[in-house]
């Protein structure tokens, strides 16, 4: 069974840093990407940035030259520095594996670290 556990969340002022970190454990033999998505309070899910297999990233336009997603391979890990924290990056903050599994690709979760920034 593959599991990740996230970490690295709390309250902030607005202003401050945050990182965040997943670690991935398990089955694990191929991952195709791995991201960072959050869930506001009465939002919908949505995606924060991305990191494939290959290094190449993205991120959601809101926090475009505030956050950088970055993974350490070798210890199936993927982390999230977040910069210039604002009052709207409140949400829980979930990160995410696509694992390629028997010709077909899966998407585990985390649990979820909340990230609170006070104004």
């Amino acid at each position: 069974q593959v599991q990740l556990v996230e970490s690295g969340g709390g309250l902030v002022q607005a202003g401050a840093s945050l990182k965040l970190s997943c670690a991935a454990s398990g089955s694990i033999f191929s991952i195709n990407a791995m991201g960072w998505y959050r869930q506001a309070p009465g939002k919908q899910r949505e995606l924060v940035a991305v990191i494939t297999s290959g290094g190449s990233t993205n991120y959601a336009d809101s926090v475009k030259g505030r956050f950088t997603i970055s993974r350490d391979n070798a210890k199936n890990t993927v982390y999230l520095q977040m910069n210039s924290l604002k009052p709207e990056d409140t949400a829980v903050y979930y990160c995410s594996v696509d694992l390629l599994e028997r010709g077909h690709t899966f998407r585990y979760w985390g649990q979820g670290t909340q990230v609170t920034v006070s104004s």
